[in-house]
């Protein structure tokens, strides 16, 4: 007998548990011990599927089609994949076609708030994510799993919680099949033990993940609207729909006043010099002079040395990817063998400053560091943009930097062969629009409000979680024989 961790021995019967699966996974993931505690639970237990409804009883993905992707919003949905549910910012989601969507085909893979989705194809298949209030109306893929709870039996908000938590994180992850390209399907996690405990145990948890939700709605709406207030107040409302794709391909131009500082094609695109040009007619300032005594460079590069998880002696790495996401789960590294320049003062602006070109690649994508992600350190691979200019708060610069034509002209400053970068001399040229102190003002707030309901989210949920934890630890009983 193999002794997988102390005082939980591998055991035949197992085997049989498992549907006979003879790959290590969902012996050695944690699902087994997982499963062993919630058996010592003195609840009742009911399988996933007894506490779902809907189209194929509330546990489904879809099938494999065609994506034919469109501009229009009166022509398209929002469309999620397996990695774009885990980002905060949907603001940039790629749009399906709306009569695919809506065919009898399609038609059930929209989201409604309140379904927990898990991601079932690829690399990052296991992860969970709640749909908000925002995301109702979107599509979602086949390489994403629903489980939409009942309301009559179950809370939303605690399903989610548990499938959430450190007992679904590794019930579902057990579960997970493949080897070069990772599979979960809906049979596989149907019959997962779901806790119940006291009505006004569920209640509270449910309540804390619904109001998470909401606040994380209402901060994609603020940054939504802060941005929509700079540009409106700025005179440049044409520019907020921008339509890139709608204005044909940049084909035979020829680009005069040339000088030494760059060469390439992509840099004198005259779908980006029309932005550029528009952007001039309002009164500006350059982002060089913006930042000029402040920062407008790529991050510090440094050694990796691992710490411990959680440890006061650690900080949590957050590279260009996870930085977009809700929670970043970044690797830790040692303090004691990293500078302190990884982390970011308040209000500074970090542009992915490495990546390709392709659209749905966060490579130009702007995010803002303040609140609790003061205390990540972000990799080399960022721009950091701090400004200095009298006036100019890194919320304001945030409002424009994160907008579609900004994030436009960005990529037209690209340098290098397949990992592009932006042009050290050519980011210094971009217009910021001025407007007023009080206009300034005005938007930076909202941007600032916007973060702190973030910031609430993350705290109510991580009281959700802990709300959790503390019942299962309340109501186990001792181990059996």
């Amino acid at each position: 007998m193999k002794i997988a961790e102390r005082g939980n021995p591998a055991m035949r019967s197992w085997l049989d548990r498992q549907g006979l699966r003879l790959d290590a996974k969902p012996y050695l993931s944690g699902a087994f011990a997982t499963r062993r505690l919630l058996e010592r639970l003195t609840v009742e237990k009911v399988p996933l599927n007894e506490v779902t409804t809907g189209y194929a009883g509330g546990i489904y993905n879809g099938p494999q089609f065609r994506r034919v992707y469109l501009t229009d919003p009166d022509h398209s949905v929002p469309f999620v994949g397996s990695k774009d549910m885990l980002v905060a910012d949907l603001s940039s989601l790629p749009r399906l076609r709306k009569t695919d969507a809506e065919s009898p085909s399609l038609h059930y893979l929209r989201l409604k708030p309140g379904m927990t989705l898990i991601s079932c194809s690829g690399f990052n298949a296991g992860r969970r994510a709640y749909v908000r209030p925002d995301m109702d109306g979107y599509w979602s893929s086949q390489d994403v799993l629903k489980v939409v709870p009942d309301p009559n039996k179950i809370g939303a908000g605690y399903l989610y919680a548990f499938l959430a938590s450190r007992f679904g994180e590794a019930l579902v992850k057990g579960t997970v099949y493949g080897s070069a390209v990772k599979h979960i399907e809906p049979h596989h996690i149907e019959g997962l033990p779901v806790p119940r405990f006291d009505e006004a145990v569920e209640k509270e948890i449910h309540e804390l993940m619904e109001g998470a939700a909401a606040l994380r709605a209402a901060s994609q709406r603020g940054l939504s609207d802060a941005t929509r207030d700079l540009f409106e107040t700025a005179g440049l409302e044409d520019l907020l729909d921008l339509r890139w794709h709608e204005q044909g391909r940049d084909l035979g131009f020829a680009p005069t006043g040339l000088d030494a500082t760059t060469l390439r094609a992509l840099n004198f695109q005259p779908r980006a010099q029309k932005i550029m040009r528009r952007l001039e007619k309002v009164e500006h300032v350059t982002l060089g002079k913006v930042c000029a005594g402040g920062q407008l460079s790529r991050g510090l590069r440094f050694p990796r040395v691992d710490g411990e998880p959680g440890d006061t002696y650690s900080y949590r790495l957050v590279g260009q990817r996870q930085a977009f996401w809700l929670r970043p789960e970044g690797r830790w590294i040692s303090k004691a063998y990293t500078s302190e320049e990884v982390l970011a003062e308040d209000e500074t602006v970090l542009v992915a400053s490495q990546g390709t070109l392709g659209d749905n690649e966060v490579y130009g994508r702007a995010l803002l560091v303040t609140g609790a992600w003061r205390s990540f350190a972000f990799s080399e691979h960022f721009l950091r943009v701090r400004p200095r200019l009298a006036d100019f708060s890194g919320a304001y610069l945030f409002a424009f930097l994160r907008s579609e034509p900004a994030f436009r002209m960005l990529r037209s400053m690209s340098a290098g062969g397949k990992q592009q970068d932006i042009h050290e001399e050519l980011r210094k040229t971009l217009p910021v629009p001025v407007l007023t102190k009080v206009d300034r003002e005005r938007i930076a707030k909202t941007v600032r409000e916007a973060y702190r309901q973030r910031d609430d989210a993350d705290r109510k949920e991580d009281q959700a979680l802990a709300a959790l934890e503390e019942a299962v630890a309340q109501r186990t009983g001792p181990l059996s024989g």
